[in-house]
């Protein structure tokens, strides 16, 4: 068999992408079954939790409550709003832009902040909230960090946030016979 390289010898490689959404606004509660809709649950209940439990301790107003409220909100708030747009497949809607790319970026960030605030209050020791504080920052933690896998596996598998795109990859080779002369 003759090698690539050798007159004669072509090898075509195509690759073919077909990418599927549906751009119309709907409300699919199913969102909330799956693993990264029930991650996003997680995320804002705790992220609310947390906020609460420092608003109502007499010292959630020293440095390591005022952090942790800080972090918390941009999270409930991020996620909350995420949340709503895949609800209603917003994120679907404007497939363009790299939504997985963002979620992964914001989530690998806040695992890293959102475990500084879970210590920083759990090492307080002023009172009870800041240890339920501590311990809702802590679950929050966990699920921004498997939300960060999730997303960056989805990255590098070169997927979509909703919707669905199919790649396919066919390669042909072909020999034909070398001509006189040569």
């Amino acid at each position: 068999m003759a090698e690539a390289g050798f007159p004669g010898q072509h090898t075509t490689t195509t690759v073919t992408s077909s990418t599927t959404v549906q751009t119309n606004i709907r409300f699919d509660p199913e969102y909330v079954k799956t693993v990264p809709g029930i991650l996003k649950v997680v995320q804002v209940s705790c992220s609310l939790l947390g906020f609460i439990c420092i608003l109502c301790s007499k010292f959630g107003v020293l440095n390591q409550g005022t952090y942790f409220s800080w972090i918390a909100m941009i999270a409930f708030w991020f996620s909350g709003i995420l949340l709503g747009l895949y609800l209603f497949h917003l994120v679907e809607k404007f497939y363009k832009i790299p939504w997985l790319k963002i979620e992964f970026v914001f989530t690998a960030l806040w695992t890293l902040l959102y475990l500084i605030a879970a210590v920083l209050v759990g090492t307080a020791y002023y009172d009870d909230a800041h240890t339920a504080a501590a311990f809702f920052g802590s679950v929050a933690t966990v699920a921004y960090a498997l939300d960060a896998v999730v997303k960056f596996m989805a990255v590098r598998a070169g997927g979509l946030a909703q919707g669905s795109r199919v790649v396919s990859k066919q390669t042909t080779s072909a020999v034909s016979s070398p001509r006189e002369g040569y």
